[in-house]
């Protein structure tokens, strides 16, 4: 098999090329950095090995030899094996001396080029790192040669060379950096920026002068980007202004439903932790219950269903759209509508508010009995009053008792129930650690607080609807956000309204640990 070098890029998991997702998804062994994104390595099989060979604080660092070693007896053992490196693989990360001792061994190789953050981070800052007519070439330094050992470093001529310069790792030897390039004839006004933690949610810049940095080094710390020239005074920034930046949002909704709202709150600037607090199962009685409604669905008038997973599992157990021939459908809300419509059906009622008092304030009065005028409204076969309503188990009785006192005969299935999912004390410090909490159900919030106490629950609560806020409220969490339209886009929509006219530095992220850096990451 190969050994494939992969750039894992600055940080931010988008930025990982198509071709490095594509290796890491076939992965037997990922030997990784201290600073590629844990969230990349879920990409790899669940039965990949994972060796993190990075750097740790207060463990001692693993010898690039031992990396090599590693590298060289993975690759001859057969295996698929990625080596996921921050950064760009050959930009100061030592991937050339893997290669070296990979040819060497005759271990077959491949290297996929990562974004260097040489320029990700300074862009991510909004920081060109060459303008036209004044910084026209950008220099890459690297902050681990310390200058007073007269290594092969010419200080003085990248003091004179114009244009941008771009030091990483370079904190810890920042006046040392900063005295040489002084007495090599820079100018002490020229602009400087430090960006930590950059392409990544706790990207932080600090904006001053070459002159003038050592006065800031109190606010300056590992992983940084440090950017030298006229075009480290340009504010271009993007990033750190989404509405959402510096926001940690804890994201409580079932594994399988979460990817939505995490993507939409990334894409605003949140840095969200998932931790889903229910999972979706069959039933108590496996699910005959609900493949038998299904077998019978076309005698009924009208099939009613109350949020998405309702609607998947039903659609599941019909042989397709056509079993649901004459039977006309209601859906609780759009998100449910729209998980119908993607399996080929056409919800006929979907309420304006997604609740179900809504649901059945809008659902018409039932047929007259035999005999007697029917209603305009359309029947099932034979002119049925049947309705089916596919729900979870233990959902509120509001729909069923509602449609039963409009004069409907109504059958209630469960078509899943909810789990708690257990906590470890690692995901209880991560629940500590949020800003925000989001709930898009009544049983998110229950679980929660049944599992960490409601002291322990993010200070700010942001709901999907009233609901969903009523059950926050009764047990005791102030509710900051509740969503006007009862969906992710409209949560979503909610948190940026409340936090979009806050500025970047009033949104701005918490300090993040120091840790040691590998390689081109900074």
């Amino acid at each position: 098999m190969t050994v494939y070098l992969v750039g894992a890029g600055p940080g931010d998991p988008g930025l990982l090329t198509v071709r490095g997702q594509e290796l890491l998804q076939q992965a037997d062994v990922v030997v990784y950095d201290r600073l590629s994104v844990a969230s990349l390595l879920e990409l790899a099989p669940s039965h990949a090995e994972r060796i993190n060979v990075g750097k740790h604080p207060g463990h001692p660092t693993v010898p690039q030899e031992d990396i090599n070693a590693l590298l060289v007896e993975r690759g001859r053992s057969g295996h698929h094996v990625v080596r996921l490196k921050g950064g760009d693989p050959f930009v100061f990360a030592r991937g050339g001396e893997e290669v070296i001792a990979l040819m060497g061994a005759g271990v077959p190789f491949e290297v996929v080029p990562g974004i260097s953050s040489s320029v990700a981070v300074p862009a991510y800052a909004g920081i060109p790192v060459t303008m036209r007519h004044s910084s026209e070439l950008f220099t890459v330094i690297t902050g681990h040669e310390d200058p007073d050992k007269g290594g092969e470093l010419d200080w003085a001529a990248v003091a004179q060379l114009g244009g941008t310069i771009v030091v990483l790792m370079g904190v810890a030897r920042l006046p040392k950096i900063v005295d040489r390039l002084l007495r090599g004839g820079l100018d002490p006004s020229t602009p400087l920026a430090a960006v930590r933690w950059g392409t990544r949610p706790e990207q932080r810049t600090l904006r001053t002068t070459v002159g003038g940095v050592l006065e800031h080094l109190d606010e300056l710390a590992s992983p940084s980007v440090i950017v030298i020239g006229k075009v480290a005074a340009l504010d271009l920034s993007w990033y750190e202004r989404r509405p959402l930046f510096g926001q940690r949002i804890l994201v409580t909704r079932a594994r399988a439903q979460a990817s939505a709202l995490v993507e939409q709150l990334r894409a605003h600037g949140a840095e969200t932790i998932e931790q889903p607090m229910i999972e979706i199962t069959d039933p108590a009685d496996g699910g005959a219950g609900l493949r038998a409604a299904a077998a019978t669905v076309g005698q009924r008038a009208w099939l009613v269903v109350t949020s998405v997973n309702g609607a998947n599992r039903f659609m599941d157990r019909l042989r397709d759209a056509r079993d649901l021939g004459g039977v006309r459908v209601a859906a609780i809300g759009p998100g449910t509508a729209d998980a119908l419509r993607a399996r080929g059906v056409v919800a006929d009622l979907v309420p304006d508010r997604s609740v179900g008092e809504a649901l059945v304030a809008a659902f018409p009065e039932a047929p007259g009995p035999p005999g007697a005028s029917p209603a305009s409204v359309p029947t099932g076969p034979s002119g049925s009053r049947a309705v089916l309503i596919a729900c979870a188990a233990g959902a509120r009785p509001v729909v069923p008792d509602g449609l039963r006192a409009k004069g409907w005969e109504v059958t209630v299935v469960d078509a899943y129930q909810t789990r708690a999912v257990p906590l470890t004390d690692e995901d209880r410090a991560a629940v500590a650690g949020a800003d925000w909490v989001t709930f898009t159900s009544a049983s998110t919030v229950t679980h929660l607080v049944e599992s960490v106490g409601v002291d322990a629950v993010p200070p700010r609560v942001a709901c999907i609807g009233p609901v969903t806020a009523a059950a926050a409220r009764d047990h005791g969490l102030p509710v900051t956000v509740e969503a006007s339209e009862h969906t992710v886009d409209g949560l979503v929509a909610a948190l940026v309204d409340h936090l979009g006219a806050r500025t970047a530095s009033e949104a701005g992220p918490r300090p993040a640990k120091s840790v040691g850096a590998d390689g081109d990451p900074s």
